[in-house]
């Protein structure tokens, strides 16, 4: 599976093409769904651009994708930086579960290294809302192991925060072998001038993934800006996108190597 993470924590003035509003995030919803992208990730936001767990912004904004892309699995975050007091992040999410269905959220993120992480996602799991349980570190991967998938965990997101394209991948090995094997999916993705070649490992170890502004602005080369998160999954998934990055013989750090779908992916089935 991939998956489309379009806008993320980044400021709301960062860069035109990076949605904020309901009406832009919808627009990229469709656009990456009509490229078999089943998944997306947002971090919705009120009407001065910032990032909100209110029901009534969440809702607003769930419910504008939907209406676009109403097969996608919508997914949104629970981070502490949106609301850090863990005891109000469970009583607002208490609240999500009276939005009407088609404005409630599929998935939300819980990152395991956050105060309180199993409560949220208890709380999740009580308005029937999944959980993606987010793993940063090494040490993450072992607390997690420790304590064992809470109830509603609809997948595991091995987020590699090195963004040195060297060393990103020697990092996403780490946190997988510390993780071990888990009675859930993995999605490994990477950030910034590590979110390249962390995809590219995990399509070539069959692994879910995952791309969009969230996790970089550029392009598999890092030269240039894309210009919209269907570009990013143009590439991810293996699209020639008007010549503008070409594909070297023999390969290099960051470039895309293979062609189409990975195996195994559901949009390959949709084809």
């Amino acid at each position: 599976m991939l998956q489309c993470c379009p806008n993320g924590a980044r400021p709301a003035d960062v860069y035109p093409a990076v949605p904020m509003s309901p009406r832009h995030l919808a627009r990229d919803a469709r656009a990456v769904a009509l490229l078999g992208v089943e998944s997306l990730h947002v971090h919705p936001r009120d009407r001065d651009g910032q990032e909100s767990l209110d029901p009534r912004v969440i809702g607003t904004v769930v419910d504008a994708i939907r209406r676009e892309a109403p097969e996608m699995e919508i997914g949104v975050t629970t981070a502490r930086w949106v609301e850090p007091d863990p005891l109000k992040r469970t009583e607002i999410i208490g609240q999500w579960g009276r939005l009407p269905k088609h404005a409630r959220p599929d998935v939300a993120s819980v990152n395991v290294h956050e105060r309180g992480w199993q409560r949220v996602c208890a709380a999740l799991d009580a308005v029937d809302i999944g959980v993606e349980l987010g793993v940063w570190t090494t040490g993450d991967a072992v607390q997690l192991k420790q304590a064992g998938l809470p109830r509603g965990t609809v997948r595991v997101l091995a987020e590699v925060t090195v963004t040195d394209p060297d060393t990103a991948v020697a990092e996403a090995v780490r946190i997988l072998k510390a993780l071990g094997p888990v009675p859930a999916p993995v999605l490994l993705h990477g950030e910034e001038a590590g979110a390249w070649p962390v995809l590219e490992y995990a399509k070539r170890n069959n692994l879910d993934t995952r791309i969009g502004f969230e996790d970089t602005l550029k392009g598999p080369d890092g030269t240039w800006l894309a210009t919209g998160n269907e570009e990013l999954v143009r590439y991810a998934l293996g699209h020639d996108v008007g010549g503008r990055y070409e594909r070297r013989r023999n390969g290099v750090r960051g470039g895309l190597r293979s062609s189409g779908f990975w195996p195994g992916s559901r949009a390959e089935h949709r084809r």
